[in-house]
This record gives structure tokens, C-alpha cells and sequence, in this order.
């Protein structure tokens, strides 16, 4: 069964893309820890980051690295972290989230609850810059 990260690249469910190409795709967490927290997600379907081959695994930090620049300058924060969890869904993925505080990369704390339009915006922010 095809992860839900590979169902929103193949378009059958929707999400908040802010920038795609060939091998990977970049979009908003729908529960994000912060305004911008940003998932970059190679198109190749791997549960685990380290288990994507060199080639995918250098193209996806690549990526990451240019979406990480547009969240930088689109959302106002102190800099842009960068997280590898991996336990939540079984598709290699890295976490971009804009920074003001240790706190703000606490998995732990509660997410933001971001209407539909408030997606939106953000997404536009950030495409705007990429």
C-alpha cells in the first residue's frame, strides 16, 4: 500500500506542495511545529533515509538545502532545522522547520491547527522564493 507521502506526489490526495523536481517533492506539514514546517520527500517510495541510495539520498539534501533557503527568507525566523525522524511514515523524509527557539524543534510539544487559507499563504510565501 502506497505510503501517504506517495499518494499526495501521485496527486490522489491533496497537499501543500512548495516545490517539486524529478526526484523529490517538498510540502507543508499538515501538523506542522511551526508557520512553514516544511517536508522534503524524495519520489523513490524508502522507508528509511539512509536506505536510499547515494545518488537520491545527495539529490534529495540538495533539494532540501534550496527549499530550505526559500523558507528562510519567506518565514521570518532565526534559521531554518532540520530534523530526521522518520517514525510517523514509512517514506524517508526530512524536516525543514523555521527556528526562533530550542523549543520549536520539540516533536513533543503541540502542533499548530492552520486553517485551509493560512496553508495557503504560507505555501505562497515559500513558492514565491524557490
Amino acid at each position: 500500500m502506497p505510503s501517504i507521502f506517495t499518494r499526495i506526489i501521485n496527486r490522489e490526495i491533496p497537499g501543500y506542495i512548495v516545490a517539486e523536481n524529478d526526484d523529490a517533492i517538498a510540502f507543508l506539514d499538515i501538523n506542522p511545529l511551526n508557520e512553514g514546517h516544511t517536508l522534503v520527500v524524495p519520489k523513490k517510495e524508502v522507508d528509511k533515509l539512509f536506505d536510499l541510495d547515494e545518488d537520491t539520498y545527495l539529490k534529495l539534501q540538495s533539494f532540501a538545502h534550496q527549499v530550505a533557503k526559500a523558507i528562510e527568507k519567506a518565514i521570518p525566523c532565526l534559521r531554518v532545522g532540520v530534523a530526521v525522524v522518520g517514525l510517523e511514515v514509512p517514506h524517508a523524509h526530512i524536516h525543514l522547520i523555521p527556528l526562533h527557539g530550542m523549543h520549536d524543534i520539540d516533536f513533543g510539544r503541540p502542533k499548530l491547527k492552520l486553517s485551509p487559507e493560512a496553508f495557503e499563504e504560507v505555501r505562497g510565501k515559500i513558492t514565491e522564493y524557490y
